[in-house]
Order: C-alpha cells, then structure tokens, then sequence
C-alpha cells in the first residue's frame, strides 16, 4: 500500500491551484496562519511547513510580523514531492528516539563515554562563538550518544536522522532560517544531558534530551514566525505537546 501523501503537500498543492486559477494574484497575502489551519483542519506545525515550502518553491514571500504574500511567478525547480521532510516532523522523531537512546546511553554509559562527551561539548562551545556554524560537534554529540548505547540499530537511526536533517530541502531552508535568527545549539541543554546520562538515571537522561529536542521545535516555531500574534498559540501548543510527551 503507497504511503499516504504529506499533509504539508496537499495544502501546497492546493494554495498552487488557487494561485494559478487567479485567486491570489502577486503581491496578494495568503490568509493568516489560524485560517489555513481551520481550511485545512490541520496543525499550525504543518502549515508552517507549508509555507515554508513555497517559500523555498519561489510561491510566495514569508514578511516577519506582516504574513505571507504571493511572489511574481519564477518558475521553481522543486516540485513538492522534492522537498522531503521538514524540521518540526524530523525534530519530533529525535525526541522520541533521541530521548530513548539517552535513557539506554545512561544504563551503559562508562568513564570513556562521558569523557568523550564533554570533550565534544568543548567543541560545541567553540563552534558557537563562531559566526557561521556548521554544527558537526552538535551532530557529533547526539552520535556519541547513540554508539553510548552499544546498540548499532540506535546509532544507524539516530544517524540516517541527522542526514535526512542535512539533505532534505525543507528541512534543510527551515534550519538556516533558524540560524540566521541567531540560534545557536544550547550548551546548557547539552550539559545537562551528559549530566543525566552519568548520573546513571534512565529518566532523568530521557527526560533531558526530551527538554532539549522541545526547545529546539520552540526555536524552529520562533524563527518561522510571520504574524505577530501566533506566539501565544504556539506556545500554547508546545505546553501540551510536552504534556502528552511526558506522560508516555
């Protein structure tokens, strides 16, 4: 059975078709993100990313603090089945598994292990006071947890995770607009997983990486943002994503 389409495509597809059909013209603003929502009955996350894909298709302007306008027609090369999976739906997977492979890390995890965690957290706070970062020691960090594990399924998922992360052009566009709003990765957050994982505590390692991956979709959320009052609601979203996160 074919997998079913992304609901991210579908409302792409849809804004394209009123586009073409004279709906929206050039110049014009889409309607507001919360309108989207209730037309498409989805999630704010997912009409981000679909935004954010005809952002990257050449469809329309994203405006900080103004919204979304159609852009003159320049014949984008990248249809939307080419823009694979977007930042919030891959960052939602690490949380889960990541969070798994920390708690496992902190039943297994030896003097060596930590060792070499704190030497590539040294690395990550090099990287950051950087201009441009490339983020190898944060993709190093989250792989040395895996391998922590002594698990090679977790190491090959957690590393296909992070190349999906590098080569997908939607999540690929998000992350370097996350970038250039100034995020950088949150040596606190890291610390504070390599802490956990040495206490030898299982949930409080999971728990750590969870806290980690949330603020990095809160992150996502903040730079994507192009009407001033979707905060309050997306924030508000985060919270019972986090609630129902934790109770599983």
């Amino acid at each position: 059975m074919p997998a079913a389409p992304k609901l991210y495509r579908a409302i792409i597809e849809a804004l394209r078709a009123d586009i073409a059909a004279g709906s929206y013209r050039p110049g014009d603003r889409l309607p507001p993100e919360r309108e989207l929502v209730e037309r498409f009955d989805v999630s704010r996350l997912t009409v981000r990313e679909a935004i954010i894909g005809m952002e990257i298709l050449g469809l329309v302007e994203a405006r900080r603090g103004s919204g979304v306008y159609v852009s003159h027609p320049s014949g984008a090369a990248l249809s939307s089945a080419e823009l694979d999976i977007g930042a919030f739906e891959l960052t939602e997977a690490r949380l889960v598994i990541e969070g798994e492979a920390a708690a496992l890390a902190a039943v297994h995890a030896q003097a060596g292990d930590i060792a070499d965690l704190r030497a590539i957290l040294g690395r990550m706070i090099e990287e950051n006071r950087g201009e441009l970062h490339d983020e190898i020691a944060d993709r190093d960090f989250h792989l040395r947890i895996a391998r922590t594990t002594g698990n090679e399924a977790v190491v090959l998922v957690v590393e296909t995770l992070w190349d999906v992360r590098r080569r997908s052009p939607l999540s690929g566009g998000m992350l370097e607009r996350s970038r250039r709003s100034g995020v950088k990765p949150r040596i606190d957050d890291h610390r504070a997983i390599i802490d956990a994982i040495e206490s030898g505590d299982p949930a409080s390692a999971r728990q750590a990486m969870r806290d980690h991956l949330g603020r990095v979709i809160e992150n996502l959320l903040s730079a994507t943002e192009t009407e001033a009052d979707d905060a309050e609601s997306d924030a508000a979203g985060l919270r019972d994503r986090a609630r129902r996160f934790a109770a599983l």
